[in-house]
């Protein structure tokens, strides 16, 4: 599971809650979805961008009470499955190549950077994300300028 958001507070009193995504990929707040909050799956009845983040109605949370009892937790949700994406979690752990074949290391997280986000290997060295990613091997190849990781 992958989180995806967390629920920052209930809003009004029929059981809505204001959830801040973690994800740019809104179809998680859609009606329908799934998402699991501590042990228990919610539905989603409804939602409505608002002010930068969603007001969200879960399907059995009934009241202003039920919804601040969610206060703060994590949403999680299975991943999607889009061949034309790359998602962070398929690329922490994978080993990091040249496309020489040069060994830079293995992923430990991906930073978020203004410009670029950035793999934050094993070793310390940080390189943008300009790459291609091998599926079949769990692999990353990138193409970096001479001298980055110096």
């Amino acid at each position: 599971m992958l989180e995806v958001g967390r629920i920052a507070k209930p809003h009004g009193i029929r059981g809505d809650v204001i959830v801040e995504l973690i994800t740019n990929r809104t179809e998680r707040v859609a009606p329908g979805m799934v998402l699991v909050v501590g042990d228990r799956p919610l539905t989603i009845q409804a939602s409505r961008p608002h002010q930068g983040r969603w007001i969200v109605t879960f399907e059995g949370v009934p009241d202003r009470s039920a919804a601040d009892a969610l206060r703060d937790l994590p949403l999680l949700a299975e991943p999607l499955d889009d061949p034309d994406e790359i998602w962070v979690h398929e690329l922490v752990g994978a080993s990091v190549f040249g496309v020489g074949g040069e060994t830079y290391g293995t992923v430990e997280s991906v930073e978020a950077n203004p410009a670029s986000d950035l793999l934050v290997l094993d070793g310390g060295g940080l390189i943008p994300l300009t790459f291609v990613v091998d599926r079949q091997s769990g692999r990353v190849v990138v193409d970096i300028p001479d001298g980055l990781l110096d």
